[in-house]
Order: structure tokens, then sequence, then C-alpha cells
């Protein structure tokens, strides 16, 4: 009988979380007598078994049943077991697929390449090219780009007193590429524009329109960076007609040009003497960018200033079809070409409060926003701010504004109540309220705008300060965002709702505002911000100028180009003034 026990247990010893279970019931072997087994079963207050041998007659019908018993229990133990000696080995092999992804060759490459990109080290990169390469490792168009990046930027990234950089990204440039083919890497955007970079590196802006013009093939939109080495290279080699080629292109692609295409473009214009083309980029650059940077400035005063300016332009012009034009096309340009003769007279100026040249004496107009685009603006930026905000708390905002509107005007409060102060002040806010009050023609509460946090605690836990602002809610002038909310989207959209002022410093130009776009949002901004400052004689606001700032083309043939420079509460912004006599 030892022998036989010793034969069973071991399956069971110190394996399964039911062996101290087990070792509290007698064993009960073939021999042993029923009735004994039944007492001994009893003894140890075994019900369930009991009940079982009890119930037998005889040795054969408790041997089988018991021995199911048994069996049954102890396969569930030792599955149970296995489940979690799978689990915990499904978990190891985890973590060590994750670990061996992480230490594959073509990961351990891609981390290197892209250190060697941040750290702009182009003969590193080279060399781990290399060293791959020689190892068999199958690069992937990760890698590629990243290698044709640093070769096409060589130039501005490394420099080294035993290597020319320059030639060695060109030259390897071009043979990383042609692996990549050969490869059979499928490219994307970057891979075309990387290798066009090289191509104008090379002095050959034919081949980098070539590569622009293969993307279409491989069912690839151009971006406006794919257009530039094509544009800018042939822009330099004075190539007019194929960057006009290249214009038209971007066009088609309904890619926009911004300032730095348009005025490599005016440049080019001027220096080939197309004086139609200048004309025609000046106005461009009206709907574009409107105020235009110091180097587009430059470039500008070069054509005023050149002898082909002077010889352009008609001596008689019908002044009623040029007034026609300017009321036709919303003011500000009549588009009927160079009027007047002679040398350009060409000063930096400045305009006073009601937009009157101080050099010429011609006033500004202010040109109308199309109630139509003001529709589509309203809708663009709805749908924006319920993408980036809690579409229910927007939503919310948005009732709220039909149940207290309309307003005159709205405050970003966050941005008055700091302005000048190292602490929000509950004081210099409440005196723009009533001075922006005093300005509404119907003497209406403008609209607040805070953060729920400014409204809950630090200085408006003050009692003063509590009063007041029961007093805003009381009348449906503040409006609380909620946590978590950026609260530009609360006061912008309000502003933009009721076709009314917003009083705010801030200059909108961080990524938020770049989402609204160039065309519409600055004019907007330009008719409906009232800023503000703060002196020791007290608070004062600056309103919109009651002119548009924008290039504008005057019906005696004049220009006036405002510039970057300038533009805050302090300093006047520049304009540049070109006239003729005749």
């Amino acid at each position: 009988m030892t022998t036989l026990r010793s034969s069973l247990m071991p399956s069971l010893v110190k394996t399964s979380p039911f062996f101290s279970y087990f070792t509290k019931i007698p064993w009960i072997f073939p021999g042993q007598n029923t009735f004994q087994a039944s007492l001994q079963v009893h003894s140890h207050r075994s019900t369930v078994f009991s009940k079982t041998i009890l119930k037998c007659s005889c040795n054969s019908y408790f041997s089988i049943h018991a021995a199911r018993y048994f069996c049954s229990v102890a396969l569930a133990a030792t599955s149970s077991v296995h489940k979690s000696s799978a689990s915990s080995t499904d978990k190891i092999s985890n973590r060590s697929r994750k670990k061996a992804l992480k230490e594959s060759p073509d990961r351990v490459l891609k981390h290197k390449l892209d250190m060697c990109s941040k750290n702009g080290q182009v003969v590193e990169a080279l060399k781990l090219y290399d060293e791959a390469r020689s190892n068999g490792i199958q690069l992937q168009q990760h890698h590629y780009n990243v290698l044709l990046y640093l070769c096409s930027s060589s130039s501005s990234l490394e420099t080294s007193e035993d290597i020319d950089v320059l030639s060695v990204g060109l030259s390897r440039g071009f043979e990383i590429f042609q692996q990549m083919m050969t490869d059979k890497v499928y490219p994307n955007e970057a891979t075309f524009t990387s290798v066009a970079r090289l191509a104008t590196a090379r002095d050959d802006p034919e081949m980098a329109f070539s590569l622009v013009k293969q993307m279409k093939d491989y069912d690839i939109a151009p971006r406006l960076r794919s257009y530039g080495p094509a544009l800018f290279g042939f822009c330099r080699k004075l190539m007019p007609q194929e960057a006009y080629e290249v214009d038209s292109h971007m066009a088609a692609a309904e890619v926009q040009p911004e300032e730095p295409e348009l005025s490599a473009l005016l440049k080019l214009s001027s220096d080939v003497k197309k004086a139609d083309k200048v004309y025609e980029l000046l106005l461009r650059l009206r709907r574009t960018v409107r105020q235009v940077s110091e180097p587009t400035a430059k470039v500008i005063e070069d054509w005023f200033n050149s002898e082909c300016a002077a010889e352009v332009g008609v001596k008689r012009w019908d002044v009623n079809e040029v007034r026609e034009g300017i009321v036709k096309r919303g003011g500000g340009w009549h588009g009927q070409g160079w009027l007047g003769s002679g040398k350009w007279r060409l000063v930096r100026t400045v305009m006073d409060d009601s937009g009157v040249c101080q050099l010429c004496g011609q006033k500004l107009v202010c040109i109308d926003i199309d109630p139509k685009e003001t529709e589509n603006f309203a809708a663009s930026l709805t749908k924006l701010a319920c993408e980036r905000e809690v579409k229910a708390e927007f939503n919310r905002f948005q009732e709220w504004l039909e149940r207290h509107g309309p307003f005159d005007a709205v405050i970003d409060g966050a941005n008055v109540g700091l302005i000048n102060q190292h602490h929000f002040s509950f004081i210099q806010l409440k005196r723009v309220v009533y001075q922006m009050r005093q300005l509404s023609p119907t003497k209406r509460m403008p609209l607040i705008i805070l953060h729920r946090s400014r409204v809950t605690g630090g200085p408006a836990l003050n009692p003063n300060n509590k009063r007041l602002i029961e007093s805003w809610k009381d009348c449906g002038a503040l409006y609380a965002t909620p946590h978590g909310s950026n609260d530009d989207w609360y006061w912008l959209y309000a502003a933009v709702r009721f076709k009314c002022f917003l009083l705010t410093n801030d200059e909108m130009r961080d990524h938020l505002f770049q989402l609204l776009g160039n065309n519409f949002f600055p004019q907007w901004k330009e008719k409906h911000q009232i800023r503000m400052s703060v002196s020791q004689d007290g608070l004062k606001l600056h309103m919109p100028p009651p002119y548009s700032v924008v290039i504008q083309e005057c019906e005696n043939g004049s220009w006036h180009i405002p510039t970057a420079t300038g533009d805050d509460l302090e300093t006047p912004k520049q304009w540049l003034c070109a006239t003729r006599a005749n």
C-alpha cells in the first residue's frame, strides 16, 4: 500500500494550490473496507464524500465514483496551474518581443539617424548608412528620408575643415536616392522635396521642377515646400518663363504661394523689367500678406527706384473708369495698370489717426468685408472650436449667448486684468468694463469672458470682488469658461457671432489662430480689435483704424504699402508712399 500511495502522490505534491486541502482528506484505496472508509470520511467532516460512500452498495461502485471525482479535481488544479503559467509566459514573451523589436538592427539605425538629424550630423549619418549596407540591413522609407534630408541640407547643418560637407552631401544624396529606387522603397512627398533641394543645390532647377511633376505618377500631392527649390532656383538664375511656369503649376495644384514665393517672383520680374508682372504681383501680395516684411519692402523700393518703373505708365486715363473700378473691387485698388509717368518719389511715412498720408495727403480707404465671408468664417470658427473644446460645453456657451445676447463688445478678461499688472486686477477690469459701456450706443454692458478659475479662486475670493462678479453675472455680462478649456475660442467666437468689437492686447499669432488662415482673419481682426494701454495718465483704449492696413492703389496712381515695422501702441506703423508728379 505504501508503494501505491507513493505512486499517486507526486502529481499533487506542492504543485497545486489544492495540495493542503488534499492532505486533510484520507486516501481510500482498493481493498479498504467501505464502512471503515465511510467512518474515516465522517471523522474528517467531509459531508460530500460521506454521502457518496453511504450510497455505495459495493466496492466497485465506490471505487469508480471516487476515482472520477479525484481525477476531475486534480485536472482542475493542473489546468489552473497551466493557465497561470501560460499567462506569465505570455507577459514574458510580450516583453521579450518588444525588447527584441526595439533592439532590432533597423530600429537601432532609425534611432541613430534621428539623432544625426536632430544634431545636424551629415558625415556621421553617411557612416551609419554605409555600415547598414555592408551588414545587409534593409532600409525603409524613414531611413532614406532622413538621409536625403541631411544631404540636401548639408551646407547649413555641418561644417568641417577636413571635408567638403556640401560636395559630399550632394554626391552621396543622389547615390542614396538611386539606391532607394533600386530597393523599390516607395517615396513620399518628403522624398521628392529633399531630392529637389539636392538638384537646386547643384544649380539644376529644371531637375527640381521635373521631380515635382513626377509626384503625380505616385499619386502624391505636392506641397508649397515641394515647389520652393525649383521656383527659387529659376528666380536666382533669372529664368522668368520657367519661374512663371512653376507658378502656374502651383495654381493648378491649388497650392497658394506665400510672401517668400511672391517676393522672389516680384524681384525676378523687376530685374528682368517685366512691369506688367510687377503690377500683378503687387496686387497678389495685397491679397495674400497685406503688410510686407522688410526684405519684401526692399524689393519694392528697388522697383520704384528703377529706370524701368519711371518709364512705364499712361499719361492720360479715364478718371471715372478708374473710380468705378475702385468701387467695383471693394476699394483700395482699381486694376487699371500703372498710371502717370516719370520718376517715382518713394518715402517711408506714417498715417494720421484718420488715415491721411503725412507725405502726399492722400486718404486711405476702409475696405468693406464681404458679409458672406464673415458667415463662412463664423462657421469655420465654430467647427474648429467644437473639435478642440468639449462639444457639449461649447454648445452650452452658444445657447447662453442666444439667451443673453446681442453684445456691442466682448472683453478678453484674463488679458485685460493682467496688462501691466503683477497679479490679476479686478479693479482694472472693472474700469475697462465701464469705459466700454460708455462707448456702446445703447450703453449695454460688454460681455466679459473669464476662465472659471478666475472667478472662483485667488483675487475672486475678496469680498468686494465677489460682489462685483455676482453683479456681472446677474446682468448676464459674465461667462466663466469651464475647466480644461481655452477661453480664446470663447471670446473670439462671441465677437464674430455678434459682429462686435473685441478688446484684447493678444496679438492672436499662436498656432490656434493660424488654424483660421491668413486670408480673412487678419481683415476681421483689423476692423474689430480694440487694444489698451496703461500709463500714469490712466487707461487708454485704442480703437481700430478707420482705414484698412493693406497695400492700396489710389485713383491718382500713387501707392501706399504697409510694412511690418512699427505697429505697436507706442510706434506707429511705417508705410511706403510712392508718388510721381505727372
